[in-house]
């Protein structure tokens, strides 16, 4: 992909009014994100979907200038970027209807992402926690998934060092752009993932750190992968949003349970009781379940083909 191409999915990622949906509509329908400034600017336009709101918020688009910042930002770090015109794009996060448009990528990822299971949890993790956390990831090491997580406290970290632990890839969602770690003592973990796995953001550098940026980047967690495990949480909490979005995709989701009266489990009770996890006390209950035993290597790539369908 072009950096001309790479500048204008960019602009349109802030254009307000503008999300990851109505972006792919808009996409599909020009067939590049130049195409849409260039057409939308120049005549009056009806896609299905796209409010005459959206299509002036096009018009109306003036923030070149951070645009211009973001791209040097790139650069500068040597970011790589991937986008739904990419080939290799995730095929998973290609079939989730609100993936994003593109996302920035750091490390040695094998984007095939084959076997690939999301673990989320409380941050307030507790000795079972971690204990469950351990006991299941070296359960599957065998199997060689790639471990996804947020690189947050408490779960999500268990999670990427118990990968690292077994030389399993895993990589990091961050719910901010690529000119920090949060939160900063998860650091020197974040430069080990980047030998065998990596980290990814489709945040800029000048985004603020806000708590729904970190609940915006868990569609991308559970995208990712064919399951999404969740080991511990409370009756709220953003793993439990996590496993919304993972069934809400059509993918398996997962909780390990508690007892009744434990605070950190009564989030993976609920789910398990509501029907909208599958209760797993062991590895083996993942591999049997999702037939790691039976299946074998498919390598899937996604076209944009697929996606866009003939150019105009």
């Amino acid at each position: 992909m072009n950096e001309q191409e790479i500048y204008y999915l960019l602009a349109l990622q802030k254009v307000k009014n503008i999300g990851d949906i109505s972006a792919k509509k808009l996409l599909r329908h020009f067939g590049s994100a130049k195409a849409v400034f260039d057409v939308v600017v120049k005549d009056k336009v009806d896609i299905q979907g796209i409010s005459e709101i959206m299509l002036n918020s096009i018009r109306d688009f003036s923030d070149w200038d951070r645009v211009d910042m973001e791209m040097k930002f790139i650069a500068d770090k040597q970011l790589n970027v991937m986008s739904i015109f990419d080939d290799d794009y995730p095929h998973k996060l290609f079939h989730a209807p609100d993936g994003p448009i593109l996302f920035f990528w750091k490390g040695n990822i094998d984007w095939s992402l084959h076997r690939a299971i999301s673990i989320v949890g409380t941050r307030k993790i507790t000795h079972y926690g971690k204990r469950m956390t351990a006991e299941i990831i070296e359960g599957l090491k065998d199997y060689k998934p790639v471990i996804i997580s947020g690189l947050a406290y408490g779960v999500d970290v268990e999670a990427h060092l118990n990968a690292l632990k077994h030389r399993l890839p895993t990589i990091g969602v961050l719910g901010h752009g690529f000119d920090r770690i949060y939160p900063s003592i998860h650091k020197k973990i974040a430069d080990k993932m980047l030998e065998n796995g990596g980290l990814i953001s489709e945040f800029w550098h000048s985004d603020i750190i806000d708590r729904n940026n970190f609940l915006k980047r868990n569609r991308i967690v559970a995208g990712l992968s064919e399951a999404t495990l969740i080991i511990e949480s409370g009756v709220k909490g953003g793993s439990l949003v996590t496993a919304d979005i993972a069934n809400s995709y059509n993918r398996d989701v997962f909780a390990v349970p508690g007892r009744a009266n434990d605070t950190y489990s009564q989030g993976c009770n609920n789910l398990i009781k509501q029907n909208k996890a599958a209760l797993v006390s062991s590895a083996q209950d993942i591999v049997d379940i999702l037939q790691w035993e039976e299946t074998k290597v498919h390598k899937k790539k996604c076209s944009i083909k697929s996606f866009c369908g003939t150019f105009r």
